[in-house]
């Protein structure tokens, strides 16, 4: 029996925070949750797909409930099913949403589409009974690995927020059984950042290693004065330290920064991931690749940027995917990809992990859920099925 789209839902949430980075502050930061309502029936219970756009992104309600939902629901419903009729095909749905898209001028659409892209996905998975990870392993004839390396993102600039808070925060990491915390630089002063670093450095005292995130800030002097100062500490990696389309300013910022560096948070196409590795100097050896697939068109669009990944001699071990959300994890974990951002604290209920689920030794072990798991976790799907009523 075919499988039908029936519906596609969308919501705005909020998700605010007292926080800034060195760019933006987050107290009113949204997020569009998306359901995929489809007339298929497993275990009594109609399928719905789930899905959010990673934080740091708008919501794009405008864009899905006028463009992209509009596109699927009006298509003939045989021409976005896969070969054996029986699930959906991700990817003929993909290339239905982006009729009548011009190349370019990536934006906000494809945040709107990875949101889509997302629910999609959970919804083949689930159809075909299967965690997405597992799924996207026999697709891709890969050894899935249920243990996937997670690291604790945060150290954001809170008012009032001192330097014994910020220990105690990146305290709280390593208790959780994280080993690589990630803290934010280049909302202060290089000088007041430096005694941030040296806080932390203090508190964790080898019990993990630091890494640190500049969000895109610096202009190229300011991005050399911050290499300069931050090469004496042994960090895990220094991240965005120029505007993420400034290739330029990244090659010449690793002339003078001889450890890892990461980008790509906010690159979001293929064509995006070929020129970083064309023209930034990125180094295959230490550095990291850090694309999103919620914020780039999905899935479908993320696995054409592995492609480029590749084709250009690097390993897929070098992919540590920005967002904190399941989806990558699953992606991680399915695809044999370097881990997963994580935000214990932040971004709730969307960050995290299926109840139940713990840190050790810096690593998850992904729970047998089909889909991408939304369901394991009572918080965010308590969220989720008000769009499936």
């Amino acid at each position: 029996m075919s499988v039908r789209i029936i519906d596609v839902r969308e919501i705005t949430k909020p998700i605010s925070s007292p926080i800034r980075n060195a760019y933006i502050d987050f107290t009113k930061m949204t997020t569009s949750v998306v359901a995929v309502v489809t007339d298929a029936v497993r275990d009594g219970k109609r399928v719905v797909g789930y899905g959010f756009n990673s934080n740091g992104r708008y919501g794009q309600g405008g864009l899905i409930r006028e463009r992209f939902a509009p596109r699927l629901l009006e298509a003939d419903p045989t021409t976005l099913l896969d070969v054996t009729g029986e699930n959906l095909d991700p990817d003929r749905i993909w290339n239905t949403m982006m009729m009548n898209e011009k190349p370019g001028g990536h934006g906000e659409r494809s945040v709107a589409v990875g949101t889509i892209d997302m629910a999609v996905w959970d919804a083949v998975a689930k159809i075909a009974g299967k965690p997405l990870f597992r799924l996207l392993a026999e697709r891709y004839a890969v050894a899935a690995d249920p243990r996937v390396f997670v690291y604790a993102a945060g150290g954001y600039y809170y008012p009032g927020k001192g330097f014994e808070a910020l220990r105690a925060e990146m305290r709280g990491y390593l208790d959780r059984g994280y080993t690589v915390v990630k803290m934010k630089i280049g909302g202060a002063e290089i000088a007041e950042d430096q005694r941030r670093i040296e806080a932390v450095l203090a508190e964790i005292d080898g019990g993990a290693t630091l890494a640190v995130d500049a969000n895109g800030r610096f202009d190229l002097a300011t991005a050399i004065d911050y290499a300069r100062m931050l090469r004496q500490y042994p960090l895990y990696w220094f991240e965005e330290a120029g505007d993420p389309l400034d290739y330029a300013l990244q090659a010449a910022v690793a002339e003078f920064y001889p450890g890892a560096m990461a980008t790509g948070e906010n690159l979001f196409s293929h064509q995006d991931a070929r020129n970083l590795l064309r023209y930034a100097g990125m180094r295959p050896d230490r550095d990291w690749l850090q694309f999103d697939c919620a914020l780039s068109y999905g899935l479908c669009e993320y696995l054409r940027m592995l492609e480029v990944v590749k084709a250009s001699g690097w390993s897929l071990q070098r992919c540590i995917p920005h967002g904190g959300h399941q989806m990558s994890l699953n992606i991680a974990a399915g695809l044999r990809l370097g881990g997963n951002e994580n935000y214990p604290d932040l971004f709730q209920p969307y960050g995290g992990f299926p109840d139940g689920v713990r840190v050790e030794n810096g690593h998850i072990t992904m729970p047998e859920l089909p889909g991408i798991g939304f369901e394991g976790k009572a918080d965010l799907f308590r969220v989720m099925r008000e769009l499936a009523h």
